[in-house]
C-alpha cells in the first residue's frame, strides 16, 4: 500500500473553495509552518482538500478465471464518531457478508481512520483485495478521519479520479466521489463510490455534477455508480438521474418499499424510513446487464446503520 497524491479532477462548473485555499496556503506559507501554532497546523490538516489517497493497485493473490457475473455490493460502514461503537466487530461482520456473496467490487462510504484501526488498511488485508482511499473529512492528526473506498477482487487501473462536489466553502466539510479502473476478466469496468450531502438543494447539485463529472470521464463507456446519496427515491433528483443512469434495485424489483436507513426511537418505533442507498449504472460499453439485486445485511450482526445493496451484473452478450 502505498499513499499518493492524486490531483482532483479539474472543475466542470465553478468552485470558489480551490481559489480560496490557494490564498490561504500562500498566507500561510509566507508566515512559516514552524512559526504556525499547533491549533493552526491541526485545522490546517482538517481543511485541506481531498486528493491524498492510499492505493493498493494488486489484490493477493489475482484470481485467474473467465468472464462471467460480476458481483458488486455499496455500503455506508457508518464510523459512528465519536465513539466507533464496535467497529473492528462490525467490520469482521462486514468481511463475512462479503465473503458469503462471494463480492468482486465493494464501493464504500465512512471508511473510518481511528489511532486503533484504520478500516481500509484491516479490509483490504482481510479480504485480501486491492483497494483505494480517500479520505473525505478529519484527519488523522486529530484522531480521525473518513473517507471513500473502492475494493476489488481484481487489479486497478491507472490512477483513480477523485472530485468535491458542491459550492459550499466548508473547509472543514466535504462530499466526494471516487472512481476507479479496475481489469476484470470480462474487460475494463469503470466503479464510482460517493456519499451526498443532506441539504436537499446542496444534494441535487451534487448528483448534478456528479453525473456530469462520470460522463465526462465515461467518454461512452459504462460505469457503475454507487453509494450514499441521502436522497429518498421520490426526490426530484434521483427520478431526473433515471432518465441517464439505470436503478439496478427498480430494474428487477419494480414496486413495493425499499427502505436502506432507518431512524428509530430509543424504544424502537420508527420515526423515518428511506431508501438513501443505490447502484446505479450509466448505459455504454461494453453493455451489462442486470441480473439480480437485493438490500441485504451481515450474517453475524449489524455492520452498519446502513442496509448493503448488491447488485449482480453480467456483460450483455452472455445473457441469454
Amino acid at each position: 500500500m502505498k499513499d499518493i497524491y492524486v490531483q482532483p479532477y479539474p472543475e466542470i462548473l465553478a468552485h470558489p473553495c480551490p481559489h480560496l485555499w490557494s490564498a490561504v496556503r500562500r498566507l500561510l506559507g509566507w508566515i512559516g509552518h514552524e512559526h504556525l501554532p499547533e491549533f493552526v497546523k491541526i485545522a490546517m490538516s482538517v481543511a485541506e482538500p481531498a486528493g491524498r489517497v492510499s492505493l493498493q493497485s494488486e489484490p493477493y493473490p489475482i484470481p485467474v478465471e473467465g468472464c462471467g457475473v460480476l458481483t458488486v455490493l455499496s455500503a455506508n460502514l457508518w464510523h459512528d464518531w465519536p465513539r466507533f461503537k464496535n467497529l473492528e466487530k462490525r467490520l469482521e461482520s462486514f468481511a463475512q457478508l462479503i465473503e458469503s456473496e462471494q463480492v468482486d467490487l465493494i464501493l464504500l462510504q465512512e471508511l473510518a481512520r481511528t489511532p486503533f484501526l484504520n478500516a481500509d488498511e484491516w479490509l483490504a488485508e482481510r479480504l485480501q483485495m486491492a483497494y483505494v482511499y480517500s479520505r473525505a473529512n478529519g484527519s488523522e492528526k486529530i484522531g480521525f478521519e473518513e473517507g471513500l473506498g473502492v475494493f476489488s477482487r481484481f487489479p486497478l487501473k491507472r490512477l483513480p479520479f477523485v472530485r468535491q462536489m458542491g459550492r459550499r466553502c466548508n473547509p472543514f466539510s466535504r462530499r466526494l466521489a471516487l472512481g476507479a479502473e479496475i481489469d476484470t476478466p470480462c474487460g475494463e469496468v469503470l466503479a464510482f463510490s460517493t456519499h451526498l450531502g443532506l441539504l436537499r438543494r446542496e444534494n441535487a447539485r451534487q448528483l448534478y455534477e456528479l453525473h456530469l463529472w462520470v460522463d465526462q470521464i465515461s467518454a461512452g463507456r459504462s460505469a457503475i455508480i454507487a453509494g450514499d446519496f441521502n436522497a429518498p427515491e421520490h426526490t426530484r433528483q434521483i427520478k431526473s438521474i433515471r432518465s441517464y443512469w439505470q436503478d439496478t434495485f427498480r430494474e428487477i424489483h419494480q414496486h413495493g418499499a425499499a427502505a436502506t436507513h432507518e431512524i428509530r426511537w430509543p424504544w424502537g418505533g420508527v420515526i423515518l424510513s428511506h431508501r438513501l442507498d443505490y447502484i446505479f449504472l450509466q448505459p455504454g460499453q461494453p453493455a451489462w446487464q442486470v441480473i439480480d439485486v437485493s438490500h441485504v445485511d451481515s450474517p453475524k450482526g449489524p455492520h452498519s446503520d446502513h442496509r448493503a445493496v448488491l447488485a449482480r451484473l453480467s456483460p450483455a452478450h452472455l445473457v441469454v
